[in-house]
């Protein structure tokens, strides 16, 4: 598959070496943690612009950890993520200071699985974090990407997938508990824990989470990921054919990293899809990697009046319905599939 976070110049005549990386992942039988299998790309992501459906949920993570009692001391650090956004002011906001040494409450949200070597990345963390602090780690949930068929999570540069037993374990080997944890729907599925420097019972939303993953650990259940890739690729190259038959004009909207991977199996092509839009500054002008097909801004999308657009990423449909209320009824988000 392309590289998930290489985004070549719109000039850039796509090449076999483009797509030539092995992207497949594995289930450690011991521990249950789901780890990309290799990683051979080298290239560096253009900076994405951070979703309000982000912003928002990371408003309302931090509210409901303080409403839970787990906002004390006065120090935050943060762990960064390349996917953009920041909680610090949000914990700034309520008279924290921002330190580089060990802190009160850490934060690490989408951040760790791009660590590459995991048992190293969590020690960090748990150094980071103060004797009597929380460590908030925030992950896409292995459940929610298996239960949705998810696979596009699945890209170069993401070293890990957790469910929440993997993800116990690998703190605990820090010598670090989860205390408690909370849902979102974010993505599908995202899960939020604290984590803290004792051996402790998790409370009951924990458990009651835990017991619901115990076939995360059985290596068919996440084998249904690659049934889902192929399936969802056929779906999407035929939706695409019939609109194309029909004389629609098709563009997508979202230039995420995981839309790369299912352009690229599903054949896309320019003569099916015409462009992506996307609002970082940074995309505009290259394409999408493994395809012919090019970035360019929404001011673009809009003049063009397409007849479907696609969008790539499900979550920001509050978002672009509200930015631009003269694409209303073109949104495709669910591609139909032949019966």
């Amino acid at each position: 598959m392309p590289a998930a976070d290489d985004f070549p110049s719109a000039r850039a005549v796509p090449t076999a070496d483009e797509s030539g990386h092995p992207l497949a992942m594995d289930l450690c039988a011991a521990c249950g943690l789901a780890q990309l299998a290799e990683d051979d790309t080298h290239t560096a992501e253009p900076r994405g612009v951070e979703p309000l459906a982000l912003r928002d949920q990371a408003a309302e993570a931090v509210q409901r950890v303080a409403a839970s009692g787990w906002l004390g001391g006065r120090t935050v650090r943060e762990f960064a993520s390349p996917h953009g956004g920041s909680w610090v002011p949000l914990l700034v906001e309520r008279g924290f200071t921002e330190t580089d040494g060990p802190a009160d409450v850490v934060i690490d949200s989408f951040g760790m699985m791009h660590e590459a070597d995991q048992l190293q990345a969590f020690a960090r963390r748990a150094a980071a974090t103060a004797p009597n602090g929380v460590l908030l780690v925030q992950f896409h949930s292995l459940g929610a990407i298996v239960a949705h068929g998810q696979w596009t999570a699945l890209r170069h540069g993401h070293f890990a997938y957790y469910s929440l037993t993997a993800l116990r374990r690998l703190l605990e080997a820090t010598g670090m508990s989860i205390a408690t944890a909370w849902e979102f729907d974010l993505y599908g599925g995202t899960v939020l824990v604290a984590a803290v420097h004792a051996e402790i019972t998790p409370d009951e939303r924990v458990c009651a989470m835990l017991d619901a993953e115990t076939e995360l650990a059985e290596v068919d259940t996440v084998r249904r990921l690659q049934r889902d890739a192929d399936r969802q690729a056929r779906a999407l190259r035929a939706w695409l054919e019939r609109e194309n038959a029909r004389g629609h004009r098709v563009y997508a909207y979202g230039a995420a990293s995981r839309a790369i991977s299912l352009l690229h199996l599903a054949g896309v092509h320019r003569g099916l899809l015409s462009a992506v839009a996307d609002a970082s500054p940074a995309k505009q002008g290259r394409r999408m990697s493994g395809t012919d097909v090019p970035i360019i801004a929404p001011s673009e999308l809009v003049a063009a009046q397409p007849d479907r657009v696609l969008l790539t990423l499900p979550d920001l449909l509050p978002e672009v319905s509200g930015l631009w209320p003269e694409l209303e009824g073109r949104w495709v988000v669910d591609i139909p599939e032949l019966s």
